[in-house]
């Protein structure tokens, strides 16, 4: 396992957590846009794993091959698109059997430890924006500024459903509720890295909140970290 306490303190890190639906990775964007960083979405990684195993006939229980799958992932982010192996990969991976089929195999250590570095590595000047389950826990434990996003489940199914429906896939309420529930419970009881708030995490629930809203909360609490007032 890398070691995490070896750290370049001069690149200023938001984290950005939640569950899915949340709003964290349109929040976590417009935040890296607003402030010219980098943007990392950790979950893609986990999306790409899954999308990559399917394809490849691995079964979501076999450790050791897919550790191997995702310590050899030909991934390229460009133009707010995703590409594997050479192949716009964007939508396919935003499908709800990829993002079930991420849930069960990130619950696997090994496979965390094989993305760890990966996910490290967007660490580059001028800052980054990461979002995800587990950034503020595990993989950017230094970050200046540490958010956890929320909301309630109505309003995350109803956001989960329109995006889906906009990027003309099949979808169904109720369906959605109980796998956004399912998928809770994996994230938050797994063995390794589950999802709560990072130490010092400041929460925001976004169910009563539009995007402008909840981005210009993070620009000011990340205002505060950087210039503290009587600093």
């Amino acid at each position: 396992m890398p070691d995490l306490t070896v750290v370049d303190d001069s690149i200023p890190v938001i984290t950005v957590d939640g569950p899915t639906a949340s709003g964290k990775g349109t929040v976590a964007h417009r935040v890296a846009d607003a402030l010219g960083f980098h943007y990392l979405d950790s979950g893609a990684l986990y999306r790409l794993t899954a999308l990559a195993s399917a394809r490849h006939g691995i079964d979501p229980d076999d450790v050791g091959a897919l550790s191997v799958l995702a310590e050899t992932l030909d991934v390229r982010f460009r133009d707010q698109r995703i590409w594997l192996a050479g192949e716009d990969v964007t939508d396919a991976i935003r499908a709800e059997a990829i993002g079930n089929r991420a849930s069960s195999i990130a619950v696997h250590k090994a496979v965390r430890q094989a993305l760890m570095a990966l996910q490290r590595g967007f660490k580059t000047a001028p800052g980054l924006v990461a979002d995800g389950r587990d950034m503020g826990t595990v993989i950017f434990p230094e970050a200046e500024l540490k958010v956890f996003l929320t909301a309630s489940p109505q309003a995350r199914a109803e956001r989960r459903y329109k995006q889906l429906i906009e990027k003309g896939f099949s979808a169904n309420i109720d369906s959605l509720m109980l796998d956004l529930e399912a998928r809770d419970a994996r994230d938050r009881t797994r063995a390794e890295a589950p999802l709560r708030p990072a130490e010092g995490a400041r929460v925001l629930d976004t169910s009563g909140l539009n995007v402008d809203q909840a981005v210009a909360q993070v620009l000011e609490w990340f205002a505060q970290v950087q210039y503290p007032q009587g600093a």
